[in-house]
């Protein structure tokens, strides 16, 4: 007979290793549970982008009517950005030789495609390089800029709302958007960090407009959208319904509303796809339009007006005493929003701006080259002051803290 003797101390180092290598991958087990949040924004800055080009070509051989395919695609993607920049219809936009639709191509996505031995069926998108499009556009790429506008995608699924509490399919349509041929401005959040504690579906219905101009400051946005989306499943792999409401500012303006449908779950990324570009195109309207107007008091408090005591009356034929001429009126932070289509625009709107009497500090908050920045002014007195010093400067600041170039 064999007698085994046991090790006190081995035994305790064994125990010990395995409740750390417990610990170890119950830490690793949250690390990837807790990755679940956040899907960072495809950077589109220095491309335009038309998607959802359909095309339908053949050829003797599967490769020529592929590239037959992506050429066409090319010409039908150019007339869909020209009209969108101009604000015009595909029909009026000028015809391009192939070989400047080559030379302006930043590149193919392909969307969905279906390859035959003579033919080709394809959804693409096609990616055009901003510095040689933007030339060609008419306008150089622009019309109206809007303020930077943060974006929060509110998502509906059986019953329960969900914004950057945890990721949703929403939230990766929107990070999957390449915004670089609109004229909105998108602030799209990570929704990792700090993001599912402030920018909650609670946040996105909240009117008062405290909290939501230090959210529009710590995120360099001067507006706010909440697309909205809900979601309605017929029976478990069977049709998909999807009902979408784009949302703007924090009363709740409603500035679209659409519903969409796709045979099952397996359409609905291409679905969620096709809504978020039909918001766009709807919040690019209403910019054309007028009707995207930001509100001032998202980026500026209002200031208080003074009054007299109730106990002291002005007599008629009398006026309150003016402060010496020496006296200094009280310094305010005033955050502008300036049009900035380049870097030496950017640089000549401070320089004019820091040469204003009474202006202690200008500072950026959101630069974005090519549409609206948003800059932060140190000034001894309040914005009527400020207004009337930028005008003899052929600067015009409008009631919304709006600075615009006067046109001569």
């Amino acid at each position: 007979m064999t007698i085994v003797r046991r090790n006190p101390l081995l035994a305790g180092m064994i125990a010990a290793l395995l409740v750390v290598s417990l610990g170890m991958a119950t830490l690793l087990r949250a690390q990837i549970e807790g990755s679940d949040r956040g899907v960072p924004p495809i950077d589109s800055s220095a491309n335009y982008e038309v998607g959802g080009v359909q095309v339908d070509v053949t050829a003797k051989t599967s490769e020529q009517a592929r590239s037959y395919g992506w050429r066409l695609a090319q010409r039908k993607a150019w007339k869909l950005l020209w009209a969108r920049a101009n604000g015009q219809s595909a029909d009026a936009a000028p015809g391009l030789p192939d070989g400047t639709l080559d030379s302006i191509t930043a590149g193919i996505a392909v969307e969905d495609e279906e390859i035959g031995a003579h033919r080709y069926i394809a959804r693409l998108g096609v990616l055009f390089d901003r510095g040689r499009a933007g030339e060609l556009l008419g306008t150089r790429g622009g019309g109206p800029r809007s303020a930077p506008m943060l974006v929060i995608p509110v998502m509906w699924s059986g019953g329960v709302a969900q914004s950057f509490e945890k990721r949703t399919e929403w939230q990766k349509a929107w990070a999957r958007f390449r915004s670089g041929g609109s004229p909105i401005d998108y602030v799209r959040p990570v929704g990792n960090g700090i993001d599912p504690l402030v920018l909650n579906v609670a946040q996105a219905g909240r009117p008062g407009r405290g909290q939501w101009r230090a959210l529009l400051e710590q995120y360099g946005a001067a507006d706010v959208v909440v697309p909205v989306v809900q979601i309605v499943r017929s029976w478990p792999g069977g049709p998909v319904r999807a009902r979408f409401k784009a949302i703007h500012g924090p009363d709740g303006r409603v500035i679209a509303r659409f519903d969409l449908a796709a045979a099952d779950s397996r359409g609905l990324p291409v679905m969620l796809d096709e809504g978020v570009r039909r918001i766009d195109e709807a919040l690019s309207a209403a910019l054309r339009s007028g009707g995207l107007i930001s509100d001032p008091s998202l980026v500026a408090e209002p200031a208080e007006i003074e009054s007299l005591p109730e106990d002291q009356d002005v007599m008629e034929g009398d006026a309150p005493a003016a402060p010496p001429p020496t006296a200094l009126a009280p310094v305010q932070n005033l955050t502008l929003q300036v049009d900035t289509p380049d870097d030496a625009a950017r640089a000549a709107v401070e320089a004019q701006l820091r040469g204003v009497l009474g202006v202690r500090s200008v500072s950026i908050t959101s630069l974005a080259l090519g549409g609206v920045s948003v800059m932060r002014v140190e000034y001894e007195g309040d914005a009527a002051a400020l207004r009337a010093a930028l005008a003899p400067r052929g600067l015009l600041l409008d009631e919304g803290l709006r600075l615009r170039r006067a046109v001569p």
